[in-house]
């Protein structure tokens, strides 16, 4: 880079797509054939015997740091009578038990703190909707290797000094927001910090401000594709190249609306509060899976009901180790996300492990008279039906002795005809395709969008009111 933050100008030149001649990865879908601007090359392409090395020696410093500052870690180490003295391989991080968000939830609010706290710069944290908020704390080294993290998923979509970034995910204690707007900043391109406004006012923020790239939840995005696509407003009239949406999972349907709707390129991004939020992985053009950050991260896959390890390409409960983190470290952190790795390199040249796209949750799984179901599988059979968005969530109840199902469905758009009828023709073909699916009956309610949760910010996807 140059002095001033700028990316050379023989970078922005090869950048150039051959198929539009524009900057940046192509917005046709030729631009897999572009290799992508790798942000950080000695670390991105690190051969893997030196990353296992540079791995190994950021794990030590790591589990010395939490064996002396973190009263969890030191106390489970001496319990089982480890010192950070007996952990010389990547394989002796298998000797410390796992992490939960049980663990975080009793340390609440600094428990889990390495280093005091006048040396934290800031502080982000879950939103507790599901019991006490998980806090996490990051020193000015923290925010500093934060930001690159995410300049690299951004750099990896073809985000460069020239372009407009407009990020419709929530600012506040959510770290969603301020991560990509920081890592844009990073780059060098200009930011539209558009956070939850409207669907119209988002549009019209595209449309004045020549946005080239949207970042948010793939379910915002879709509603914005879709409203455009049904707007008289010409995609060719906007400066759309590409997207990078998160924090929810979202299916390849999607994916397909968006990228056609808006004719970009959308690719998945991949991290989460108790991590430090986005910047953990994310995808490269050639969609194969996403590029964990192995020189910030030791990833793990594990069977979620014995906890033992399972080899690359087994699917399984992703697992993390912070080893590069002076606030918040955390060792053996279950994610509760199923995920495959993939340690072979990836056509773009990075050498790091990639991970196969979240669509569910070992916490997902719920039982409904007998049934296990996974919310996203109800959620791609919605995704599948014509005029339904992709925000809903599953509310569970009890009559009498028997559980009940309504699945509430944000309506993005009246349906075909419009008038009462068209509207409960359109819930009852969906109520009894759910119905089919499930085996068992289901009760539909379509409501307004932004009921479930405002606009870009993700939606509670099950409440269980069996036990309440």
């Amino acid at each position: 880079m140059t002095r001033d933050g700028r990316l050379p100008a023989a970078v922005r030149r090869d950048l150039l797509c051959p198929c539009t001649g524009r900057l940046g990865l192509s917005a046709c879908h030729g631009g897999a054939d572009v290799k992508p601007f790798i942000y950080d090359p000695p670390n991105e392409t690190m051969p893997r015997e030196e990353l296992e090395q540079f791995q190994l020696e950021r794990l030590q410093s790591t589990i010395y740091r939490c064996y002396r500052n973190v009263q969890f870690y030191g106390s489970v180490m001496r319990d089982l009578q480890l010192t950070p003295d007996d952990f010389t391989t990547l394989e002796d991080l298998r000797r410390l038990p796992f992490t939960t968000k049980e663990h975080l939830r009793n340390s609440y609010p600094y428990g889990m703190f390495a280093v005091p706290l006048r040396e934290v710069r800031r502080i982000h944290s879950s939103s507790g909707s599901t019991g006490v908020a998980i806090v996490v704390g990051y020193t000015a080294n923290d925010l500093d290797h934060w930001t690159g993290l995410v300049a690299r998923n951004l750099a990896a979509a073809g985000v460069t000094d020239e372009d407009v970034v407009q990020i419709f995910f929530g600012f506040g204690l959510f770290s969603g927001g301020f991560g990509l707007h920081q890592g844009a900043e990073r780059i060098g391109a200009s930011v539209l910090p558009a956070s939850t406004a409207d669907i119209h006012k988002q549009i019209s923020v595209m449309q004045d401000f020549r946005t080239t790239i949207l970042v948010g939840t793939p379910s915002y995005a879709r509603q914005i594709a879709e409203t455009i696509a049904e707007s008289d407003i010409s995609v060719q009239s906007l400066s759309l190249k590409g997207g990078l949406f998160g924090a929810e999972p979202w299916s390849e349907r999607t994916r397909q609306i968006i990228e056609e709707n808006l004719v970009i390129t959308a690719l998945d991004i991949y991290g989460l509060a108790e991590l430090g939020g986005p910047g953990v992985a994310g995808e490269c053009p050639f969609k194969c899976g996403l590029h964990i950050a192995e020189d910030h991260f030791i990833a793990e896959v594990i069977d979620p009901e014995t906890g033992e390890v399972l080899e690359a390409g087994r699917e399984g409960e992703l697992v993390l180790t912070a080893i590069h983190k002076e606030a918040f470290p955390l060792l053996r952190y279950r994610t509760g996300d199923i995920t495959t790795l993939h340690i072979e390199p990836c056509e773009c040249g990075r050498t790091h492990a990639r991970m196969s796209r979240v669509y569910r949750r070992t916490d997902d799984m719920i039982a409904i008279r007998g049934v296990k179901v996974f919310p996203a599988d109800i959620q791609a059979e919605i995704e599948d039906m014509e005029g339904v968005g992709s925000r809903m969530q599953i509310v569970l109840d009890r009559e009498g002795h028997e559980d009940t199902i309504e699945v509430q469905i944000e309506l993005t758009r009246p349906p075909a005809g419009g008038g009462l009828s068209s509207l409960d023709r359109q819930r009852q073909a969906t109520q009894d395709r759910l119905g089919d699916f499930l085996r068992m009956p289901v009760r539909v309610r379509f409501v307004e969008p932004s009921t479930l949760a405002p606009l870009g910010e993700k939606t509670t996807m099950v409440v269980d009111n069996r036990n309440g």
